[in-house]
């Protein structure tokens, strides 16, 4: 096991963050390795780093599952996949008014920014019309940053998402480029990176991230940080494995507490400028410790997720005030709204 001994050693790799440097593999096995004792040091160096991009505050996003289940893929981790057997309620995409009363929900839970997400391979023309008329509206009445997960995009979709004003589109690499093919077999690593690779083209901001749990390595894990610095995803959603039951990660087990928040810490060091994201899988994960989470990481996602339970939204209201950071109501630029 590599470890460094004392708290100036983690500080280095925050001057080393801060100065436009990548960490190399061995610190950042350094960082996942190291003893619990060594943890507290760790988040200390990654907020320096937090705190010079974004300072104390805390941005808050809101999944509605716009499309449950019937999906065709095969994804391990997901209860709405082919092969998940899990008991969720399966429909068709949302209507407009759902959708406006979602985004109106994120506002009052003091959400900047509203994700439209979309089981399935990919959207259909109609599936995609009905959310562009979604967004054209909520983006001519309320001050939030949309973001949409529809899966891969096909010629023309992305230009119509980003004509009517997605601000954001999110594709999650999901796993390392080796273990990709023992998480899913109904699509390729390589289609996720085409997919964020083209939303970045059209205009739209990248949102790309992991889920931890799932099998990888230590290895792995920074190699997944590696390939996220370099398609500069501006947001990066860490996910922790809820292991679902009826699907066949259903017996992975839980990360660590301690190994989940060194996992955030090192997200940080590696992508110093990025939204981290303390996305799923947070609650049953770091129990007790989510408010250190947020000493690495900036963002949080609020409520429910896809078919899983978040915790109450005036639970992370109250983490937030506890520690003395602060709400991002607006995620909007200026010049925006």
């Amino acid at each position: 096991m590599i470890t460094f001994a004392a708290e100036k050693d983690w500080r280095k790799l925050a001057h080393k963050a801060l100065n436009g440097e990548c960490l190399t593999q061995e610190e950042g096995l350094a960082v996942l390795e190291s003893d619990n004792d060594e943890v507290l040091p760790i988040l200390q160096a990654a907020f320096l780093v937090r705190k010079h991009f974004y300072g104390k505050k805390v941005k808050l996003n809101m999944i509605i599952n716009a499309k449950s289940g019937l999906c065709p893929e095969d994804c391990g981790y997901c209860s709405q996949s082919s092969v998940s057997t899990a008991p969720i309620k399966k429909y068709t995409l949302l209507d407009k008014e759902t959708l406006l009363a979602g985004a109106s929900e994120a506002m009052s839970r003091k959400a900047g920014t509203y994700c439209i997400v979309a089981a399935g391979k990919g959207p259909t023309d109609k599936e995609l019309e009905q959310v562009v008329e979604a967004v054209k509206e909520i983006r001519e009445t309320m001050p939030l940053k949309i973001c949409a997960c529809l899966g891969i995009l096909k010629d023309g979709q992305t230009e119509k998402l980003a004509e009517a004003g997605v601000h954001r589109y999110n594709h999650n690499l999901n796993t390392s480029k080796a273990n990709y093919p023992s998480i899913t077999t109904t699509h390729t690593y390589n289609q996720r990176v085409e997919t964020v690779e083209k939303v970045k083209k059209h205009g739209m901001s990248p949102c790309s991230g992991v889920i931890i749990g799932m099998g990888e390595t230590n290895e792995e894990i920074i190699e997944m940080a590696f390939a996220l610095r370099e398609l500069d995803a501006d947001s990066i959603p860490i996910n922790f494995l809820n292991a679902i039951p009826g699907t066949p990660l259903e017996n992975a087990g839980r990360t660590p507490a301690m190994k989940s928040l060194k996992v955030l810490a090192l997200f940080r060091f590696i992508c110093p400028s990025k939204e981290i994201r303390v996305a799923g899988g947070r609650e049953v994960n770091l129990r007790s410790l989510q408010p250190l989470s947020l000493y690495a990481a900036n963002s949080l996602f609020v409520g429910d997720y896809l078919t899983t339970a978040g915790q109450e939204v005036t639970a992370d209201h109250q983490i937030i005030e506890d520690l003395g950071f602060e709400i991002e109501e607006c995620a909007l630029g200026g010049g925006e709204w």
